[in-house]
């Protein structure tokens, strides 16, 4: 059965739930050594089989695609985009609400934009899953979603609706003039104090006594679901004092932290090793000023070899096309060090186990997702194209870039 859809002026013809053995010369599967002469089988939008041309057969009916290296579909641990738009008007940036400094009821999900040409653009490129949500620039600036990108239409299924909570500790969530926060130390304690307030409301909660329950507040119910330790909370930090200060929270309120950025990480190894959190790794080629004066190319491959579980990001630029492209972040982590399997899988395992989708995405095994990229060479060579993208199951055009 094939579905027809008119986007952008483009008639798409995609093949629903088409059986497809897609055979590259190289497949990383991320579960094992890398396959010479792999084969991929595809059915029901999930992975049906794996491995060797030798090993195995293709049974009748199967559409064969090939192409030079085969990856699983990237996915960008960190993401705006769908929120942030392509144009770069007041229209289409919906990726932070200024008016208030802590809002964690503000849900991605209802400003998704699911057709906005940017979703498409880092399709092509082979990203496949985006975990996105409110940009840094607040104390709390609201949720993020996980969402893959072939979608047109956000109802149609995101992997999650509400996959964390996005918080920021630094010069970016700080106010101008006499607004609140205005320091650091400000930042942090009115975080602490909604914290403490969500305390005493999952108290009452607990209380489960319909005449002392509290009323309905999305505020604290979504911080709650930090308290309990359902979603963690995203903090993007710099500058040392910042990471540290988010470790002190976790550590009092005992929620489940994800870094963010950390610029300066390297120089706490020891301290975000032991607090077992990991790290969604600022973008390598993210530009050293303000709070990031001292990041280092190096960050990656340091946190890396720690063992501290990191993913790798395109987080959110200011500028057109207001996203950068968590591939090319990869490839430039591995020229400074990262050793090229924990490149790849910073992009694709490493960062589905830090989203908690490592059981359907991340890598190339029987009864996952069928996400796939498609490469005409090294996919971290800058020279090498995206080819194709396969996404549950479904291939999808894709613009050579």
């Amino acid at each position: 059965m094939k579905l027809s859809i008119l986007f952008l002026g483009l008639t798409l013809t995609l093949a629903a739930h088409a059986q497809l053995a897609i055979q590259g010369g190289t497949v990383y599967t991320m579960e094992g050594p890398a396959i010479t002469n792999g084969v991929v089988l595809i059915k029901d939008g999930k992975i049906e089989a794996v491995g060797s041309a030798e090993t195995v057969a293709l049974p009748d009916g199967y559409k064969m695609r090939q192409a030079a290296v085969v990856i699983p579909g990237v996915i960008d641990a960190h993401s705006t985009v769908g929120l942030s738009g392509i144009l770069n008007i007041g229209a289409d940036q919906e990726q932070l609400e200024k008016s208030a400094p802590i809002q964690p009821e503000l849900r991605a999900i209802d400003a998704y934009n699911a057709r906005d040409p940017l979703v498409a653009w880092v399709r092509n490129f082979g990203v496949t899953t985006v975990n996105t949500g409110h940009a840094p620039g607040a104390v709390i600036s609201g949720q993020a979603m996980i969402i893959k990108t072939h979608h047109l239409n956000v109802s149609d299924g995101p992997v999650s609706s509400f996959s964390m909570v996005m918080g920021n500790l630094g010069t970016g969530a700080l106010a101008s003039g006499s607004a609140v926060p205005g320091t650091r130390a400000k930042a942090v304690a009115i975080l602490r104090a909604e914290l403490l307030k969500a305390q005493g409301y999952l108290k009452k909660l607990e209380l489960k006594d319909p005449d002392k329950a509290p009323d309905r507040n999305l505020r604290l119910e979504t911080l709650v679901a930090i308290l309990k330790k359902e979603k963690p909370l995203l903090i993007t930090a710099h500058r040392h004092q910042d990471i540290q200060a988010a470790l002190r929270l976790a550590k009092e309120f005992e929620f489940r932290l994800i870094l963010d950025g950390a610029s300066e990480a390297y120089q706490l190894i020891e301290e975000i090793k032991a607090a077992g959190v990991p790290v969604i790794v600022h973008p390598t080629m993210m530009r050293s000023y303000g709070d990031a004066e001292n990041l280092s190319f190096e960050n990656a491959n340091r946190l890396h070899e720690a063992g501290i579980p990191i993913a790798l990001q395109s987080g959110y630029e200011a500028y057109v096309p207001k996203t950068r492209v968590v591939l090319f972040e990869a490839a430039m982590a591995a020229a400074y060090g990262l050793p090229r399997e924990a490149a790849l899988a910073a992009i694709t395992k490493g960062a589905a186990e830090i989203l908690g989708i490592g059981d359907r995405v991340g890598s190339l095994a029987p009864g996952k997702d069928a996400d796939l990229a498609l490469y005409d060479g090294d996919p971290f060579e800058y020279t090498s194209h995206c080819v194709g993208v396969i996404i549950d199951g479904e291939s999808l055009p894709v613009a050579k870039r």
